[in-house]
């Protein structure tokens, strides 16, 4: 049997782009043809605790458009991606010992089930002799450049983000972009391709705010649109809280999720417009999300699996309803708050919503309903487009006041925030058609309409719109109530 010339293999994971990739650089480094793997984890695409599909149709979409841009870029260098399915601590060392592979590169991840991966894939390679070295490569800073520890890290964001202003900490460069990666392609492999059922059929809606396109190519067309052409990002600071629109926020975050964006070529391509264009707020801005992003990676890194349990981060023994009825209101977007219901919508239909509007919805499912904070999280999970564990969970623990910045009772007040983010209605009107025709201040508590005001605008509540499931001021004082005492009264 012919054996296969030396190689090295690069394990694709959440990193799926060719600009500033560690792993891909060291892999050209060595001097040996470089294998491109991804693989399909069935785990992946299971069930969550609550029964939604991990990995819903919006995501998996936005995923597969990415794997096939990834082919298509390794192509164009002179290399190929090889796709299978199956657990990659089993699928990996086989490829490995066929290619006659020496090396596997990789981006390291924070959370447990990505690590216990990472863990058991390195112990099999080791079994039969092949190395592997994991790259950081996620975040806008390294964590050796960080003035603190990982467990040193500053429970406040604002401490965090102060502390590396007044280091002074610079992200380092980005890795060069290869032109040329020689492939070793002559050795036959039995691959599993995904099964279909990982791919439900999505259809795209028009209320979208974007067509969101998956892939490197496509993430960086947006950034460039959104900096260089369209000249936008000068004012993000003042229009980054719209709900309606391509260009109210730079979109970036479903390609930095599935890593088709680096944070540092972001924050590159920031300081050459503050040189080019302006430096302002605005600028300053974008690249203070970037630190909101770090730092919930840091937070996943220092508490681990205490991100994901009941209490949170602080280990809060809040108690939490298990209501499936109300669960589903809010999940359907049928819960009688237009701003609510019109953000759950566009959820489900499109994979997205915006930073507004998630604080929104979180909030009313904690601090209205009660509900287990959890099953938000895992419906995000399922449904975004832009899921990121560490964002999403750390998210979900501060809003549920159970997050390591928890202060006091906090919520959001709907109806007064529907007021000012939307103030004529054009949010609400695009995503709840059945009140269409109500007036810009009547829209957002349509409770408040008379009998005859609901006649004249052709919304009869209880029927075309559902009244409000909860009083939401009395509902909010309730759960401040419970929280204080500790107790479900």
């Amino acid at each position: 049997m012919k054996q296969a010339t030396p190689t090295v293999l690069v394990w694709f994971r959440n990193d799926l782009r060719l600009h500033d990739h560690e792993p891909l650089h060291r892999a050209l480094k060595s001097g040996l043809a470089i294998t491109a793997v991804y693989c399909y984890d069935p785990r992946q695409f299971a069930q969550t605790p609550q029964g939604f599909a991990k990995t819903g149709p919006w995501r998996s979409s936005f995923l597969q458009q990415c794997m096939q841009n990834l082919a298509e870029s390794l192509q164009k260098v002179g290399n190929k991606l090889l796709v299978t399915t199956g657990l990659p601590e089993q699928v990996i060392p086989q490829i490995a010992k066929q290619m006659n592979v020496k090396t596997v590169y990789y981006h390291r991840e924070v959370t447990q089930e990505e690590l216990d991966v990472e863990r058991s894939l390195v112990k099999q390679l080791a079994t039969i002799g092949i190395q592997a070295e994991g790259y950081w490569g996620s975040t806008l800073y390294h964590p050796e450049d960080l003035p603190f520890s990982i467990q040193g890290l500053p429970d406040l964001f604002t401490k965090f983000r102060k502390n590396i202003e007044k280091k002074q900490t610079t992200p380092r460069p980005c890795f060069p972009n290869p032109t040329q990666l020689p492939s070793n392609s002559d050795i036959a492999l039995d691959l599993i391709p995904p099964p279909p059922e990982f791919f439900p059929q999505t259809d795209f809606d028009h209320r979208s705010v974007l067509a969101f396109q998956g892939g490197e190519t496509a993430g960086l067309a947006r950034l460039q649109d959104y900096f260089w052409h369209g000249d936008r990002l000068k004012n993000y600071k003042e229009t980054r809280n719209g709900m309606v629109g391509a260009d109210y926020s730079s979109k970036f975050s479903p390609w930095l999720a599935l890593g088709c964006l680096s944070p540092r070529f972001i924050y590159q391509e920031v300081k050459r417009y503050e040189q080019e264009r302006v430096s302002n707020d605005s600028t300053y801005w974008l690249i203070f999300e970037l630190f909101w992003r770090d730092f919930f990676r840091f937070v996943a890194q220092k508490y681990g699996n205490k991100l994901f349990n009941r209490g949170g981060l602080l280990n809060k023994n809040f108690p939490w309803q298990e209501d499936p009825v109300r669960f589903e209101l809010w999940r359907s977007g049928q819960t009688g708050y237009p701003l609510v219901d019109a953000n759950m919508r566009e959820l489900n239909m499109t994979g997205f919503m915006s930073n507004r509007g998630r604080q929104n919805v979180a909030s009313f499912l904690c601090k209205n309903l009660g509900i287990d904070w959890r099953w938000g999280a895992e419906w995000f999970e399922s449904c975004l487009i832009d899921y990121d564990v560490c964002s999403n969970w750390g998210n979900w623990n501060y809003t549920a006041g159970i997050g390591n910045d928890a202060r006091d009772f906090r919520y959001f007040n709907i109806p007064k925030q529907s007021q000012q983010y939307d103030p004529q209605g054009t949010y609400l009107r695009h995503w709840l058609p059945e009140l269409k025709n109500l007036p810009g201040e009547k829209i957002h508590q349509p409770w408040l309409l008379s009998a005859t005001e609901q006649k004249q605008w052709g919304v009869q509540l209880g029927v075309d719109y559902p009244r409000p499931c909860v009083n939401f001021h009395q509902s909010v004082e309730a759960r401040r109530k419970i929280e204080q005492m500790g107790v479900i009264a």
